[in-house]
């Protein structure tokens, strides 16, 4: 018997958007899983061939690209930033919609079209220094890993790079989105050394695609 897929799943609002989907697949955590006060890891499912690890979003990726995991789930921000050539996207899981954007105080009044020099705090640095480069503009790049927001009110950076979703946070805080770099959406991603050699993962992939494509809402039934 070949040994279990591990299955690797970001935390947060993915995490709770993908579970759905994947109990139509057979796949549920073990009971504990649920336990916001639990430091556990790495769990069981209802498929003797499936165990899952909880990581962070940026690192789903890495896990999977490295092969301590065989698929996971990352939004399509993380691949633009990492470019792993490990890994494989067959699936736009239709889950963890919003957008990479560009954001700056509501009373900034510069065009940015004008600058050659820019500060961005993001924690997207790859993404950010190729899309103003693409404008002709040197991106000087504050690598932040969260509360973004306060970056402009602080001073550290004139505008950020960040994920939006309602926009209410930029708001709540005085900025206002003025560029929307790409749309985000949580993908189905397969290391390519074990989509060729595990046994068990062709099927799951198939599976998934086969339920996405059939229903395209099936993560939030």
């Amino acid at each position: 018997m070949s040994k279990p897929i591990t299955l690797a799943l970001p935390k947060g609002r993915i995490l709770k958007e993908a579970l759905p989907l994947l109990a139509r697949l057979g796949i549920v955590p073990e009971a504990d899983f649920s336990d916001d006060n639990s430091r556990k890891l790495m769990f069981e499912t209802s498929r003797a061939d499936v165990r899952i690890i909880r990581v962070r979003s940026f690192d789903a990726a890495t896990f999977v690209a490295f092969g301590a995991a065989e698929i996971g789930i990352a939004g399509n921000d993380v691949l633009m930033e990492f470019a792993f050539s490990e890994l494989y996207a067959p699936v736009d899981l239709g889950i963890g919609h919003c957008r990479l954007s560009v954001a700056q105080p509501a009373g900034l009044v510069e065009d940015i079209r004008t600058l050659s020099h820019v500060r961005v705090a993001t924690k997207y640095p790859g993404i950010t220094r190729r899309h103003f480069a693409a404008q002709g503009i040197q991106a000087e790049v504050i690598k932040l890993n969260g509360a973004m927001e306060l970056a402009p009110l602080c001073g550290l950076a004139s505008r950020i790079v960040d994920l939006v979703s309602t926009g209410k946070t930029l708001a709540e805080n005085g900025l206002v989105e003025t560029e929307v770099i790409a749309p985000v959406s949580s993908r189905l991603i397969v290391n390519r050394a074990a989509f060729k050699t595990h046994p068990a993962v062709v099927p799951i992939v198939d599976a998934i695609r086969s339920l996405v494509e059939k229903t395209p809402d099936a993560a939030a039934a």
